[in-house]
């Protein structure tokens, strides 16, 4: 179970794609409450508290951010740019979540900061298994408060080069 002050930043244009992460994540039992942005401009806007993001009370700041890199406006990886910018977002882990198999995107992320390069699965076992291995290593839960989380080797072949 997620702690309250848990909550997820998902980026992604896609409705189709939110509603099978939501699924996923509903299914295996994240609690953590999701906020969804569909474009680069939007993600910025939120983490900066800016313009309808500006309220807290509303617009908490997330634990984790879940990025797809193909998006309107700003692109994923721009977003994942401004992100290595910004001294207050340092500690933020964010998962490039993306259908890009690209390697020079893989770098590019990982060479950003990124936490993980996940490619999103067309199964329904697969996006289970992603929503469990993003729950497994980024989304606290109440009894793992004091134990990290992310040492864990891949294991997934959706899961592109490595983990930090």
């Amino acid at each position: 179970m997620a702690t309250s002050s848990t909550c997820i930043l998902l980026v992604e244009d896609d409705p189709n794609d939110v509603f099978f992460l939501q699924y996923a994540f509903q299914k295996i039992g994240v609690a953590a409450p999701m906020k969804v942005v569909q474009d680069g401009r939007q993600a910025i806007d939120y983490l900066a508290a800016e313009g309808v993001f500006a309220n807290r009370a509303i617009f908490p700041f997330p634990s984790l951010v879940l990025l797809d890199l193909n998006l309107p406006y700003v692109p994923g990886l721009d977003v994942l740019k401004w992100i290595s910018t910004q001294t207050a977002l340092a500690a933020l882990p964010v998962v490039v979540l993306t259908s890009s198999a690209n390697e020079q995107d893989v770098e590019d992320c990982y060479h950003l900061g990124a936490k993980a390069y996940l490619v999103k699965p067309l199964r329904s076992e697969d996006r289970l298994e992603i929503a469990r291995t993003i729950k497994e290593r980024w989304i606290a839960s109440e009894s793992d408060v004091s134990r990290p989380n992310r040492a864990q080797p891949p294991r997934h072949n959706f899961l592109i080069t490595k983990v930090r």
